[in-house]
């Protein structure tokens, strides 16, 4: 019974961040209380049980909404976005260097001298550009600073940093003005932890930083991933090992492993008769519980070493006690604990990859029918975790390497048997003797070094498996976790191996790769922020205007938001890739797409800037010309002001018309005024007026553009903004929005909008927005993306 409540409660708490409307939580103290009068009355065990459990998923739901309305009500408000603002408080976290010579870190309030404070975020995430990372050192700190609310680009698939936001408990983000230190503030228990765990971080630069592996010592010694550059994610990711540098359930319970081994050898010492067997069990439970921990202090207590610091205790209670503990009992304690701690873990993805990981393994050893010599039982569970995550990590959006499955098979033996013991005695060998340093570095940097070779080589083969469908992905994992329930030596190996092989699509796809159809024509404008990205679809043809912004080693729409979406859509081709210009707000990360996916044909409006850049010399870039051709049954019509133009001025102008039902689009990228003129007296403009006509404003609405004949001229049903929140440009600017206002044209911006999709039915301009369908900590009411308002 205590099981099946532990999983209704587990189940009311992941149920909530299904939901697109938080409901009241003051019904939470009244669920308990009913069902516990509701049990007295009822004499048969079975209406008892269903309201035990009822009442176990109630408490879940509204425990987890609880904790997320108290979240959502911090709140900045909207008068005090990018104003100078004084906040109080501490560096709550090591910081870490970001991009343009900024450091990063989180703060937490304590103060906000002059304003009330009860309703304001308690949790900011800051960057100090040109930042003093000795003021930082300082820990208490009087921080002026500029401030925005939660916000970020919302798209049906990929990355959602404003969920990324809410589940760390960041309720603003912002950069530093000026800095003073502020030793006077009060600090309680966390923030003397905070500093003592940074203080840590900067003695094991100290003695480490020399190390050629420095990034990778302090990543599996204290949780400290600041130094990890893009060159080691990218490794990681390829090889699916990024787990290897998350102190995680792998590293507690290797602390775990050795603690006990240590504490029972040296109790078994002790005398029989000084201590009885039950004392010999709890004290080991005591040793290792204590140096679990330990380490996960040690490496800053994240809500992920929370997690896995759980799971290990229950795990090794179940074992000491020597009790006949259901190994799936243990693992619902387990999720039910972890949630009662963090009601916010669920938004977080590896809350089910830990969980996802730990079922699969219960479910190929438990109850097992024959044994597992060492090295069948490691490959068998390399192989289980690789199959049985596959669907799970498609769900993120993420493709399972292939590459993985041989690099887990050898780096965790070689990261727990060899890595980790040097890592730690290393440590504390330096903690006890400041020149054991000096001899550790270079056995660290060896084994090290073997185990980022062999990645590195492994990073090299580049097969994931992202194009499998949702249904014989589901069907081979199912298939393979039950061959490996049989107990034949070699038939589960090579069953899974078989499956793998079947549902592998090829390294790179052909150009013969077939789109999902679409029946009706569809634009999508994707929220890239301060950029632009544009899919146009119609039967299985395929059209992609632009790729939006990239900052190379830092970030890339094309990575985080085009790719997603296009898988998620079906698109294994682009038959059409339109660069508008050369501007990297534009055409960022346009090597990767084309690296990604097989492209028909590339136009541009600035070939040369893309064959100086990133695209691969065999893909041919052709230079946008007045031109017409058809994809479905669209009509595209390309156009570019002729002569010498180059940057803004050279943007390859697109018309996209769906003659049946009279709908146009004009994708004009950054053109001016000048330009603007040229393309209303060009011939490739139609001189009829179209039933429903859609301008994507030129210049995210600058007030270079969209003149006021360009508005005149056109009159556009509905514009379109592809701008950032409060970016510092300012677009739209107030005069442009003015002059389609004042001809009556419907003001969208991706800024509040999201995603936009627009569909050309027979009944006309179908448009719906992604804020409608956003969970409710992106959309509620009262946040940015609700009441954000075109200037």
């Amino acid at each position: 019974m205590t099981t099946l409540c532990a999983l209704a409660f587990s189940c009311g708490v992941i149920l909530l961040y299904r939901l697109s409307v938080l409901p009241v939580s003051w019904w939470l103290p009244a669920v308990p209380v009913t069902a516990f009068y509701t049990v007295l009355v009822l004499k048969s065990p079975v209406p008892r049980k269903l309201v035990l459990v009822a009442a176990a998923l109630l408490s879940g739901l509204g425990w987890a909404a609880w904790h997320a309305g108290d979240r959502l009500g911090q709140r900045l408000p909207s008068e005090l976005e990018r104003v100078p603002l004084v906040v109080e408080g501490y560096v709550c976290d090591i910081p870490a260097p970001g991009s343009f010579n900024s450091l990063r870190f989180s703060f937490c309030v304590t103060g906000w001298p002059g304003m009330p404070e009860s309703d304001l975020p308690r949790r900011l995430r800051l960057s100090w550009y040109g930042g003093d990372a000795q003021m930082l050192q300082r820990h208490r700190l009087s921080l002026t600073v500029l401030l925005k609310r939660p916000h970020g680009n919302l798209n049906p698939s990929g990355f959602r940093y404003e969920t990324w936001l809410f589940g760390k408990g960041f309720r603003a983000t912002g950069s530093v003005r000026a800095a003073e230190p502020a030793g006077s503030l009060p600090c309680q228990l966390y923030c003397h932890f905070t500093a003592t765990h940074q203080a840590i971080a900067r003695w094991v630069s100290s003695r480490f930083s020399g190390a050629s592996h420095y990034p990778l010592i302090a990543s599996l010694m204290i949780g400290n991933r600041g130094a990890m550059e893009s060159r080691h994610w990218e490794v990681l990711k390829a090889t699916g090992t990024v787990h290897l540098v998350a102190i995680s359930g792998l590293h507690l319970g290797l602390v775990a492993m050795g603690a006990g081994f240590v504490a029972r050898r040296t109790m078994i010492a002790v005398p029989g008769h000084r201590l009885s067997e039950a004392s010999l069990r709890w004290s080991v439970f005591a040793v290792i519980g204590a140096s679990c921990v330990a380490y996960a202090l040690v490496s800053g207590f994240t809500v992920p070493t929370r997690r896995a610091l759980i799971m290990v205790v229950i795990a090794t209670w179940a074992l000491v006690c020597g009790r006949e503990v259901s190994p799936w009992g243990s693992l619902a304690l387990a999720l039910a604990t972890v949630l009662l701690f963090d009601p916010l873990a669920p938004l977080d993805q590896g809350f089910w990859l830990s969980f996802t990981a730990v079922a699969i393994l219960l479910t190929t050893f438990a109850g097992r029918l024959g044994a597992s010599g060492w090295f069948s039982g490691l490959l068998l569970a390399q192989l289980a975790v690789f199959i049985g995550l596959w669907p799970v990590l498609a769900q993120f959006g993420q493709g399972q390497p292939v590459a993985g499955l041989m690099a887990n098979l050898i780096a965790i033996p070689w990261v727990s048997v060899v890595i980790m013991p040097i890592i730690i005695i290393g440590g504390i060998a330096a903690a006890l003797v400041p020149d054991a340093a000096d001899l550790m570095i270079p056995l660290m940097d060896a084994v090290l070094g073997v185990l980022w070779w062999f990645l590195i080589r492994l990073s090299e083969w580049q097969m994931s498996v992202t194009a499998i469908s949702a249904a014989p992905l589901v069907l081979g994992a199912a298939s393979g976790l039950l061959a490996l329930r049989l107990p034949l030596p070699w038939f589960p190996a090579l069953v899974s191996f078989g499956l793998i092989l079947w549902l592998l699509p090829e390294p790179k796809p052909g150009t013969d790769a077939v789109n999902r159809e679409v029946a009706v024509p569809e634009m999508r404008i994707l929220d890239v922020g301060q950029g632009l990205s544009v899919l146009v679809r119609h039967g299985r043809d395929v059209l992609l205007y632009d790729t939006g912004p990239a900052v190379p080693g830092v970030f890339s729409a094309v990575e985080s938001t085009i790719l997603p979406n296009l898988r998620d859509l079906g698109v294994r081709r682009i038959d059409h890739l339109v660069i508008s210009h050369g501007d990297r707000d534009h055409a960022g990360g346009v090597g990767l797409l084309v690296r990604s996916l097989p492209v028909g044909r590339v136009i541009a409006g600035e070939p040369d800037a893309l064959r100086d850049g990133e695209v691969p010399a065999e893909v041919p870039v052709d230079v946008c010309r007045p031109d017409q051709r058809m994809l479905g049954e669209l009509e595209l019509v390309f156009w570019r002001s002729p002569g010498a133009v180059a940057g803004n001025d050279a943007s390859c102008v697109l018309l996209v018309r769906h003659r049946v039902t009279g709908v146009e689009w004009i994708l004009p990228g950054d053109i001016t005024e000048e330009i603007e003129t040229a393309f209303l007296g060009s011939p490739e403009l139609a001189t009829t007026r179209p039933g429903d006509r859609v301008v994507v404003a030129p210049h995210h609405g600058s007030k270079t553009s969209s003149s006021e004949r360009w508005v005149d001229t056109l009159s556009p049903d509905l514009v379109i903004y592809t701008a950032g929140y409060r970016h510092r440009y300012g677009h739209p600017h107030p005069d442009v929005v003015a002059r389609y206002g004042k001809i009556g044209a419907v003001a969208m911006n991706t800024a509040c909008s999201g995603g936009i999709i627009l569909n050309s039915t027979p009944d006309g301009l179908v448009v719906n927005e992604m804020r409608h369908d956003s969970p409710f900590w992106i959309g509620g009411k009262g946040l940015a993306r609700d009441q954000c308002k075109i200037p």
